[in-house]
């Protein structure tokens, strides 16, 4: 009986070793998204203070942000 139950408090200390670093990998990627997300943003910002229109600034934002967020806003609108 002892074993078995050693056994299961191994398996379940392993089970959340696994998902707390499966966790961190996720975190880390979420990180990476939202930087990529936030240059591209800056980008489009340094766009509109060059001068060129809203629709120009908004396809290169649309290219920069494409597979990262939802929307064809990069996760942002706001009201113009």
């Amino acid at each position: 009986m002892k074993k078995v139950l050693l056994a299961l408090v191994f398996l379940a200390q392993a089970a959340t070793l696994s998902i707390a670093k499966e966790s961190a990998e996720e975190t880390k990627q979420d990180v990476a998204r939202h930087r990529a997300m936030a240059a591209a943003h800056e980008a489009a910002a340094k766009c509109r203070e060059s001068g060129k229109g809203e629709d120009v600034c908004n396809k290169e934002l649309q290219a920069a942000c494409k597979g990262l967020a939802i929307g064809k806003f990069c996760g942002m609108k706001h009201e113009h």
